[in-house]
């Protein structure tokens, strides 16, 4: 059998696993990405000094939660997600 190579998650997927990860029980809760932006020159042939061009590099710098007002594709219930569990009485 052949050894999986990555694994891919949907936007909602790395909500659940932030929450888990983080504990919450209530809330619905959005993914947060933060950007940067930096500058920089590329080119494909370090030998030919026409082809390079000037470009925008935009790294994903942080991923996170956010507090949600309504469902989408980018949020999970973190109360569906991870409820409390429910104290036995003995």
């Amino acid at each position: 059998m052949a050894e999986l190579e990555k694994h891919v998650f949907s936007h909602r997927e790395v909500v659940e696993a932030l929450i888990l990860k983080q504990g919450l029980h209530e809330g619905l809760w959005a993914l947060h990405v933060e950007f940067g932006i930096a500058a920089g020159f590329v080119g494909n042939d370090p030998n030919a000094p026409e082809s390079i061009f000037p470009a925008a590099i935009v790294p994903v710098v942080k991923l996170g939660l956010q507090k949600a007002d309504k469902p989408s594709s980018i949020t999970a219930d973190a109360a569906e997600v991870n409820p409390k569990s429910k104290s036995r009485k003995r």
